[in-house]
């Protein structure tokens, strides 16, 4: 009769603790979540918004099977120095955000923090551009402040 590899038995109780406290690390999501790994790949490091300033605007090609130039801009941001690229929400919203500019971005709404959509390796947009919605300012409701 072949044993099985666990240990059985009244007094196995810290034996088998012991065992399944290093099976843990066999799992990629524990070994994520223990050395919060998904943390020091944040850009933002956590924070739900971030703020930075524009580098580039940049023009990017849809997945398949779209057809389209996604308009997006580079942010280099202010916390710690890191280049990001972030979608341009609505019609002609690239054209109320130039170089720099002072921009807040969030995530953009992808699947555990993923690029959303057809738009390849985005994961933020941009919210605010200065002190003025991006939203208000594509729907006419603001205007741009000049310095």
């Amino acid at each position: 009769m072949a044993g099985s590899k666990s240990p059985k038995g009244e007094f196995a109780g810290r034996k088998l603790l012991l065992k399944r406290r290093a099976s843990r690390w066999h799992h990629y999501k524990y070994v994520n979540k223990a050395l919060s790994l998904k943390l020091k790949a944040d850009p933002l490091e956590g924070a739900p918004m971030g703020r930075g300033i524009v580098v580039e605007k940049v023009g990017l090609e849809a997945k398949q099977p779209n057809s389209a130039i996604r308009k997006c801009v580079r942010v280099q941001l202010i916390k710690n120095g890191r280049q990001v690229t972030a979608f341009a929400p609505g019609n002609h919203a690239i054209n109320f955000i130039d170089e720099h500019d002072e921009v807040v971005i969030e995530g953009i709404g992808g699947p555990s923090g993923q690029a959303k959509g057809d738009i390849p390796g985005v994961r933020y947009k941009v919210v605010m551009v200065g002190k003025n919605s991006i939203r208000e300012l594509v729907r006419g409701r603001q205007e741009k402040v000049k310095r």
